[in-house]
């Protein structure tokens, strides 16, 4: 299909003057959001770098003048699909209060795994596939096909996203959802932190979760998903590889969640960061 060129439609101030003086009060009030957060009891941080605060106040302020990519990863059942869809959500409602457009556009990292619905039905069940082929490392997905749909979003063009049917045929379809640019692209998966895709991401996300709560989801979902005598042998793989593709990750990531905390928690912090935007922009509102 063909490619459009289409600028994103800020209402954001990132030709004002005004950006590079209220950049470090942002930063100011966010480092106040942020330690507050962390030394909170039930915090949603695990830790962050200290210099992502000031990134993050560049962008909320309009000084850095182009639209911000953010990646979220974790183990499976970590809970980054959750948080991922929890900020979305938060952002969403408050954009339409302010009548904002184009503000956030999904990419889920899911979608780029390798179309292997043939080998699926030649192994008769996606189960049986699933004892054969690993789908817990990086090379299982087209993650250069990724970087670049996120580079073309980031650069105000018109994308058309793959979509993976996970109910157990293995088919992608290409070509299969448009997207449109926008100020914030988020993506969220067990490998959007590795190599050839990390660094398209301005903030780097890591959703940490301990294996007994890790566990108890996966197996819940491997019921819902029809995994049936595969699931121990699926889980065993996924923890194995996740030590080996996803757990040093960890070490690239500007801000460690915990996947634990009561939804809300994020939610409020999202909230929170949206009051600021609000404070410094009630009448040019600008978001990222």
């Amino acid at each position: 299909m063909p490619t459009t060129i289409t600028k994103p439609k800020h209402n954001l101030l990132s030709d004002s003057p005004k950006s590079k003086i209220l950049a470090p009060y942002v930063q100011m009030r966010l480092n106040k959001i942020f330690y507050d957060e962390l030394n909170s009891q039930n915090s949603i941080f695990v830790k962050f770098d200290k210099n992502i605060i000031r990134k993050i106040a560049s962008f909320i302020s309009g000084e850095t003048k182009r639209s911000c990519a953010i990646g979220i990863a974790g183990e499976t059942a970590s809970g980054k699909s959750t948080i991922a869809m929890d900020i979305i959500d938060t952002i969403n409602m408050f954009t339409h209060e302010y009548c904002l457009e184009n503000t956030i556009t999904r990419i889920n990292t899911d979608d780029y795994y390798y179309d292997r619905s043939d080998m699926v039905k030649a192994a008769g069940s996606f189960a049986e596939f699933a004892k054969n082929y690993d789908l817990d490392v990086p090379e299982a997905l087209e993650l250069d096909l990724m970087a670049s749909h996120i580079k073309q979003l980031l650069a105000g063009r018109k994308v058309y996203l793959p979509k993976y049917d996970l109910s157990g045929t293995a088919k992608r379809y290409d070509n299969h959802t448009l997207a449109l640019p926008a100020n914030i692209i988020i993506s969220e998966g067990l490998f959007t932190l590795t190599d050839k895709v990390a660094d398209v991401f301005d903030i780097k996300i890591y959703v940490d979760v301990s294996s007994n709560v890790q566990k108890e989801r996966f197996y819940r979902r491997a019921a819902e998903r029809n995994l049936g005598d595969s699931a121990d042998e699926v889980y065993e793989n996924a923890a194995s590889k996740a030590k080996i593709h996803i757990h040093p990750t960890a070490a690239s990531a500007d801000i460690i969640l915990t996947g634990e905390a009561d939804r809300n928690r994020y939610k409020q912090f999202i909230n929170r960061v949206l009051c600021v935007v609000e404070e410094l922009h009630h009448k040019d509102l600008v978001l990222f």
